[in-house]
């Protein structure tokens, strides 16, 4: 990197409205990792491993499947996949979003003609995350440990957040304090105008 390189601070709306300076309260996050706002940090006790474990959310009857389920939440989809964001209580990300089949699939099961389908769908949510003016990277995340339908999260990294980079991103949402409602709005409005222009509908349950 040049010796001239010069940076200044991020100015978007939503970088004026984050709590840049501030130590976040992780007492929210879930017994699951470690809080971003601590340097070092020592693991919990391994806790006793007990199976089976309970079923997921629609493991058992696909009819209990909240993703199925037509939902304010989505949206955009098209025939095959659907976007689902504006999660009750809000997020401190730029956007936050999750990805899904229509069908009520797992990954392990799904037919190959909906993987195919899976490349072009991140890829397009990607580039429409990053027409936020505050973000800069779109990161994907896979875990299904709630819900037996396949489900890919979202997470928009803000432009200069280099504490956001990777894995840690997710604790980072955890402890943020939810954006303001008509800005997370507008991001939505954002996201789904882009997707919506690519093909598909744009909220489609509203």
């Amino acid at each position: 990197m040049s010796d001239d390189f010069e940076q200044h601070p991020a100015d978007t709306a939503w970088h004026r409205w984050a709590p840049i300076g501030q130590t976040l309260d992780a007492s929210g996050v879930p017994d699951s990792g470690p809080a971003p706002s601590i340097a070092a940090f020592e693991l919990r006790p391994l806790a006793p491993m007990l199976v089976p474990e309970k079923p997921r959310q629609g493991e058992l009857d696909p009819a209990e499947c909240g993703i199925c389920r037509p939902s304010e939440n989505t949206i955009w989809h098209d025939d095959e996949w659907q976007v689902a964001s504006g999660f009750e209580g809000g997020v401190g990300l730029p956007f936050v979003g999750a990805v899904a089949p229509r069908r009520h699939v797992r990954l392990e099961d799904a037919p190959i003609e909906v993987l195919a389908g899976l490349g072009p769908v991140l890829q397009r949510l990607s580039e429409a995350t990053k027409t936020i003016p505050a973000v800069a990277r779109c990161h994907f995340s896979r875990w299904n440990d709630g819900s037996a339908h396949l489900h890919i999260w979202a997470y928009a990294r803000p432009a200069g957040m280099m504490q956001g980079r990777g894995a840690i991103l997710p604790f980072w949402e955890q402890c943020l304090p939810a954006s303001p409602d008509e800005m997370a709005a507008e991001n939505i409005e954002t996201v789904a105008r882009v997707l919506a222009a690519g093909g598909g509908t744009a909220f489609p349950h509203r």
